[in-house]
């Protein structure tokens, strides 16, 4: 049964994804009431609250660990929720309590508001649920700039196109991707137990201008600025030679499909989908290197660090068969067109951003192509 949903909280509201979603939600829905929720704690995160407020959206400062937070809100018939600690790298350097309150224990808490209000839930996840020592056991070899599988390769969960959603779960996977894995479960519980439309998008690589991106999530948008602006670059792991691989999705094209599944909330209730742009967009960062360098008009020297840290994993390309069976959705945006997207936001925003995205950024200079979807 389709539904329409009036009020729409999006949690995480002045972040990458939220920010997008909650602008393009507001536009597409005559009179619907669209909340964007956040705690303003990433930075750059403040640079969302002009364009939230330009395209009606309104905006609540609150934190998803404090319920009576959530509660100030009052009622809503859909929850998006973009919020998260997003770097898969949180933890390894000291404690998790940020980390893990905020990513399962705000969960537990934008659940529970939705349940007094009866709300459908839409859960965006991530890729990195996905256990490390999987994704690196796969058959990899060389091809050309960039690792892959063989063609005729396949295992459960596994193929040529990619992981798919059967990818086994046995396994460690970092805090982050743990956290998120287990929000997954609240979510779905949530859903059986008290009545609720529930779905979870795991997604890859997410892109596009506003991310304001670092190291170890937003590398597409960091290695174009960095291109663009200057500042040195490495390639971090795997021998440091810039072969691992993801597939990158424009978030437009997420907000899509999104649209897709909230017209007919029931039938994706209690569905979990693999959300990507596929074998078709993925790249190694030696071919982002190529890409950018092209669009730039000058190639740069890359150097290398052979180590690679714990949580990251060489190859990631999105199977999203199955949610593309259940909706029709299809990304549009090719890769030269996210890229050419990117640079044009940091060309016209150049004054605003390059304190942040450029060498004064105070980011560290390598690239590990990991990802979340915050």
């Amino acid at each position: 049964m389709t539904r329409a949903h009036r009020t729409i909280l999006v949690t995480g509201g002045a972040g990458f994804v939220g920010s997008h979603l909650a602008t393009l939600m507001k536009r597409d829905r005559d009179g619907a009431r669209v909340i964007a929720f956040d705690n303003l704690k990433r930075r750059g995160s403040e640079l969302a609250l002009q364009r939230l407020a330009s395209g009606g959206v309104e905006f609540r400062h609150g934190d998803v660990r404090q319920a009576a937070d959530l509660a100030e809100v009052g009622a809503f018939d859909l929850l998006v929720d973009c919020s998260a600690e997003p770097s898969v790298h949180a933890g390894y350097d000291g404690g998790a309590d940020y980390l893990v309150d905020t990513n399962l224990g705000g969960t537990a808490r934008c659940l529970e508001a939705a349940r007094r209000h009866g709300a459908d839930i839409l859960f965006l996840s991530t890729s990195r649920v996905y256990p490390i020592a999987g994704l690196r056991g796969l058959p990899l070899e060389r091809a050309g700039d960039r690792l892959d599988l063989p063609p005729t390769a396949a295992g459960p969960g596994w193929s040529h196109a990619g992981i798919a959603r059967d990818f086994p779960l046995d396994g460690a996977r970092s805090l982050y991707g743990a956290t998120k894995l287990a929000s997954e479960l609240l979510v779905h519980e949530y859903g059986a137990m008290y009545g609720l439309a529930t779905v979870v998008d795991r997604c890859g690589v997410l892109t596009g201008p506003w991310q304001m991106g670092k190291v170890d999530q937003g590398f597409f948008v960091l290695w174009a600025a960095r291109h663009l602006y200057g500042g040195p670059l490495s390639y971090m792991g795997f021998g440091g030679e810039g072969l691992q691989v993801r597939d990158v999705l424009h978030v437009a094209d997420l907000h899509a499909l999104i649209e897709r599944q909230l017209a007919d909330p029931g039938r994706h209730a209690g569905c979990t989908y693999n959300v990507g742009g596929g074998r078709d967009l993925s790249l190694s960062l030696r071919e982002l290197s190529a890409l950018c360098g092209a669009r730039a008009g000058a190639g740069r020297t890359v150097g290398g660090v052979a180590d690679t840290a714990p949580a990251d994993v060489p190859w990631y390309v999105t199977d999203a068969a199955a949610v593309q069976a259940a909706t029709g959705w299809v990304p549009t945006r090719r890769l030269e067109g996210i890229v050419e997207d990117v640079f044009r936001w940091l060309t016209d925003h150049r004054k605003l951003l390059e304190p942040i995205l450029g060498m004064s950024g105070g980011h560290r200079t390598g690239e590990r192509g990991q990802e979340s979807e915050g």
